[in-house]
């Protein structure tokens, strides 16, 4: 994977007009392995505060859907609420219905990384822990764990004959997250760890802002970060496309 390169002015200008039509914008950063307990150590993490998840993503076995930017996922959070959330991206945020856009379940978002930028729709959904686990048995159909609003997007933008009940259980990926302001800094972050089928690790920082201040606090979280020695020029990696790629069906030969 090639390490980030900085954004062209037209790919700056880009990132502006999207941001302008979002809802919110979440800064992220992959830690390399070889900085990951430095880093932990100057943010004065405690593992013991992180709070265990379970994601579930569903797709095709050739996964369909990433291919078409549609992302199916339930995630089972310790301590709270589990949920689910029907994803499309890339999007243009002015070219989504209006009656979409109101609903408070969905959010226009900007996810920007050293080197690359995403914007993507999200129409959220609660389900319960017992439904979660009794989709991903095979004893009750997937897209009763979608809401009818959640649904209705699903088939607006899924490929065609690609039902929410055709879909295969990828996972689960066990994470921990935990949310936490270091000192020296009065933002909050979230700290991720993805925990893949081959032992191997993503871990992640983010923080969320509002459109109107995302140049602002992308220099205010620059300078912190560097600060404690973190190298923003490191390879970056997505955990969704990671995940989905563990348990896609090989390619035929």
């Amino acid at each position: 994977m090639a390490k980030p390169t900085p954004l062209s002015g037209e790919k700056l200008q880009r990132l502006m007009e999207l941001i302008a039509g979002a809802d919110s914008v979440e800064l992220k950063l992959t830690i390399p392995e070889t900085t990951r307990a430095k880093t932990a150590a100057a943010l004065g993490v405690d593992p013991l505060d992180m709070q265990v998840r379970q994601v579930f993503f569903f797709d095709t076995p050739d996964l369909a859907l990433n291919a078409a930017g549609v992302v199916a996922r339930a995630r089972r959070r310790q301590g709270e609420v589990d949920d689910t959330v029907i994803k499309l991206r890339p999007v243009e945020p002015d070219k989504l219905p209006k009656d979409v856009r109101r609903n408070p379940a969905f959010g226009v978002e900007v996810d920007a990384m050293p080197g690359g930028f995403v914007c993507s729709a999200s129409f959220k959904g609660a389900a319960t822990n017992e439904q979660i686990r009794a989709a991903v048995r095979g004893e009750r159909p997937i897209r009763k764990l979608f809401s009818k609003a959640q649904r209705a997007f699903y088939a607006e933008h899924a490929p065609d004959g690609v039902g929410l009940d055709d879909l295969a259980v990828l996972g689960p990926i066990p994470t921990f997250r935990l949310k936490f302001k270091p000192v020296g800094t009065k933002r909050k972050f979230v700290g991720e760890i993805w925990m893949y089928p081959d032992a191997s690790q993503i871990v992640e920082l983010s923080t969320k802002t509002t459109p109107a201040d995302a140049l602002e606090v992308a220099a205010e979280c620059r300078t912190f970060l560097e600060s404690l020695g973190d190298d923003l020029s490191a390879e970056q990696q997505t955990k969704t496309k990671t995940a989905l790629e563990f348990f896609a069906a090989p390619a035929e030969v």
